[in-house]
């Protein structure tokens, strides 16, 4: 029988077994998937999990997988199966003579778990990564402080429906989810899905206010995948759109870093010099950028 406090120790995580959950810490090392570097560590409760399997890994390896239930996990609701297997936060690969302990751990902990079932719980059993948060996209920088998601463009990589809807803040309470697309895959992008748009939003992210877009270098899987987890973690628990409505919003968007304004109104005289943006554009927005210092 195993112990509370039993340790499984793998390639980039062990498994510490406790009572009522298993908490995985990951290794920090510059080999270790910078997802994992990322997260630190994860509890995730028996009652989170819906299966666990042993099977045979890669070059002499075997691997013990704990699946989450659909809807205990917002890190796994955002990923939507798109994280690659060697970034999935619960397999532990071990060395293949490991495999009947491995085994044993997985035989321990089957009566525990939930098992497959086809309700989502009420709420995310395992923690969303914490705010504040915030990463570099390729036309935006996005952030998010618990209760507040903002994206401010990139002159030089935002493109024109984006930068004349100006800078963006979404609440949590008026967001109904979040769409995440992996950077690693085509059209990789965040998107902020709203409870009440205001028509059906564009189809490509680029032209859509509520999206930023990642590119090669922007928006990575281990910053902008918790990022969208966190989001998902507040939007479960925000509370509902009436009661939202009933409270007063006197809070105004944080203020922006004064060098932030001078390197858009930089960018916005370009692109006028260039015969991108017309007169009146160009006034208008650097009003609005200098009414922010």
């Amino acid at each position: 029988m195993s112990r509370m406090g039993d340790v499984l120790a793998g390639f980039h995580a062990a498994w510490e077994f406790e009572s009522d959950s298993v908490l995985i810490r990951f290794e920090r090392g510059i080999r270790a998937p910078k997802l994992f570097q990322a997260l630190g560590e994860r509890r995730i409760p028996h009652e989170a999990i819906a299966a666990l399997t042993v099977a045979p890994g890669k070059r002499g390896t075997v691997v013990l997988h704990a699946v989450p239930r659909p809807g205990a996990d917002p890190l796994m609701d955002a990923a939507a199966g798109q994280l690659k297997e060697s970034s999935d936060p619960y397999r532990l690969v071990l060395p293949a003579e490991r495999g009947t302990l491995a085994d044993h751990y997985a035989n321990e902990l089957r009566p525990l778990v939930f098992g497959d079932g086809d309700e989502a719980p009420e709420r995310y059993l395992v923690p969303a990564p914490e705010a504040p948060m915030q990463f570099k996209a390729y036309d935006g920088k996005a952030a998010f402080d618990g209760k507040t998601v903002s994206f401010r463009w990139f002159w030089t990589g935002a493109s024109s429906a984006k930068w004349k809807a100006g800078d963006q803040s979404f609440l949590v309470s008026d967001l109904a989810g979040v769409e995440w697309r992996s950077p690693e895959l085509f059209e990789g992008h965040l998107r902020l899905l709203r409870r009440d748009p205001p028509g059906a939003p564009p189809a490509q992210a680029d032209q859509d206010p509520a999206s930023v877009v990642f590119g090669l270098g922007y928006g990575p899987v281990h910053e902008s995948l918790p990022f969208a987890a966190a989001v998902l973690g507040a939007l479960r628990s925000a509370p509902s759109p009436a009661a939202t409505a009933a409270l007063p919003r006197h809070a105004g968007p944080a203020r922006r870093d004064p060098a932030d304004i001078a390197d858009s109104i930089r960018h916005l005289g370009e692109l006028h010099e260039a015969g991108l943006v017309t007169d009146e554009e160009f006034s208008t927005k650097k009003a609005q950028l200098l009414a922010e210092l």
